[in-house]
Formats: C-alpha cells, sequence, structure tokens
C-alpha cells in the first residue's frame, strides 16, 4: 500500500463531493498504525489545524465495533463554521450533525501520564459544539480502519462561546439534540469515555506517542455524545448543553 495514493483517493472524494468503496475493500490489510499514517499524509497538506477531535469515545460503541481505545483526527482550521453560518449542504456528501463538548486550551499539554485533572487545569474554557460528519465512503460503512483513514468523517464544526469548566461536573451536564424542531436525541456528558477530561487525556497520551501534543488556544472536540443526524437543504439543528449554552445550525 502507497499511503499517498490512498489519502489522494480520499482527497479526490472530497473535492469531487462523491462517495467512493472502502479503502479496505481492495486493500484488506489496512490496519490502525498504517491508516494513521494515510491520516498523517492528509493532516499535512491540510494547512493550519485548528485542533482534534475524537471518535467512538463511546463504550458501548467500543465494545459494539471490538475495538477498547477510541479513534482520532484532526480538525482544519477551515473547516471552522461561524456562530450563524450556515452549512451549504451541496458542498458535502452525506452530512451528519452531533453535539459535542468541546474543549479550549490554554496552555500546552503533552505527555504519556496525562490525566484528565491535567486536562481540566489546563482548560481555558468549555463550549457547545456541533459537528458536521461527513464519510467519504458509501453509506458511511467502514471498518475502523477506513475511518481513521479518512480522518475520522471530519469535515465541518461549530464552536459556541466558551465558558470557564470549574464548578461544572461535565460528567453530569445533560445533552439535547434537536432536529427541525424535534427531539432527536438526548444523552450526558458521561457518554464520552465517562467523562470528557478523560477522553481529552486519552487523546494527550496518543499524541505523545508520535511525539506531539495539545498546544494552547487549540480546541478538542471530545467524542459525539449522541447518535448523528443526517441532514439536507432546509434542515436546522439545535444542540443544548446544561451550563454550556445552545447552540444552532441551519443547512441550506
Amino acid at each position: 500500500m502507497n499511503v499517498s495514493e490512498l489519502a489522494d483517493r480520499l482527497s479526490r472524494a472530497v473535492a469531487d463531493r462523491t462517495a467512493v468503496d472502502r479503502l479496505s475493500d481492495e486493500f484488506t490489510e489496512l490496519d490502525l498504525p498504517t491508516a494513521y499514517r494515510v491520516q498523517r499524509v492528509l493532516r499535512d497538506a491540510a494547512g493550519p489545524l485548528a485542533g482534534w477531535k475524537l471518535g467512538v469515545t463511546s463504550r458501548a460503541k467500543q465494545a459494539q465495533v471490538g475495538v477498547s481505545d477510541p479513534i482520532f483526527g484532526f480538525l482544519p482550521a477551515g473547516g471552522a463554521l461561524d456562530i450563524g453560518e450556515p452549512l451549504e449542504v451541496a458542498r458535502q456528501i452525506q452530512p451528519r450533525c452531533e453535539p459535542e463538548i468541546v474543549f479550549v486550551l490554554g496552555r500546552d499539554l503533552a505527555g504519556e501520564h496525562c490525566t484528565a485533572t491535567d486536562v481540566l487545569a489546563a482548560t481555558a474554557g468549555v463550549a457547545v459544539g456541533i459537528e458536521v460528519l461527513d464519510s467519504r465512503y458509501r453509506d458511511y460503512r467502514f471498518t475502523m480502519a477506513d475511518v481513521v483513514a479518512d480522518n475520522t468523517s471530519a469535515s465541518r464544526y461549530v464552536v459556541g462561546t466558551p465558558v470557564p469548566v470549574s464548578g461544572i461536573d461535565l460528567r453530569l451536564v445533560g445533552v439535547v439534540l434537536e432536529h427541525n424542531g424535534e427531539v432527536a436525541a438526548t444523552a450526558s456528558g458521561a457518554a464520552s469515555l465517562g467523562h470528557p477530561a478523560a477522553a481529552v487525556a486519552w487523546l494527550v497520551r496518543a499524541l505523545a506517542a508520535e511525539g506531539g501534543g495539545l498546544r494552547a488556544g487549540e480546541i478538542v472536540l471530545s467524542g459525539g455524545l449522541t447518535a448523528a443526524v443526517p441532514v439536507g437543504p432546509g434542515d436546522v439543528v439545535v444542540a443544548s448543553i446544561d451550563r454550556l449554552g445552545t447552540l444552532e445550525l441551519a443547512c441550506r
């Protein structure tokens, strides 16, 4: 396998806005280490980064797909949507939205022994976020290696106004996802690895394995808290998280 060629295949899918076959259908030996190498090629070509994102942070989902750890991807700065800016659905392939607790780093954070306590101490603020997923694979069918290579289906994201994390138990905050005025799903912050800060600590340890870490000012989407809802033109998605606020994303 040539990881640059695999990355180019996924980049062309984004440019053409056309879903493609899973990489693992052709390359059955594709594994997670190789998939992260593909993702690294995409990251190096993405320009400035705004931060990182986590996936498969639900223990139930991990058991369902047969993995014991989350996965991570990167957030290009160009993927950010401003508050109030609509999502242009035609620029996506098959977009879906999910609510997130977003961490804003106040200082650099690195190390193979990072804990949730370290993460909270380094956090300048937390915010409600909506992530727009957009798998480059047909019908969202993929293995874990496929989705890691595809940068964990990352596409666009919008982040609300951060609030201080002090005094907020992020495990217990209630989460409501609305789609076109109907409640689509509910959850609590504990849906992300038991505590969203624990998920971010896992990310720090994973980045330490490749000699990296988080930098002050970066954001981390700490993992989808509910199932993602498909969206189309005219749809409106609202994410509400106790103590963090409410965020609306219109689609056109």
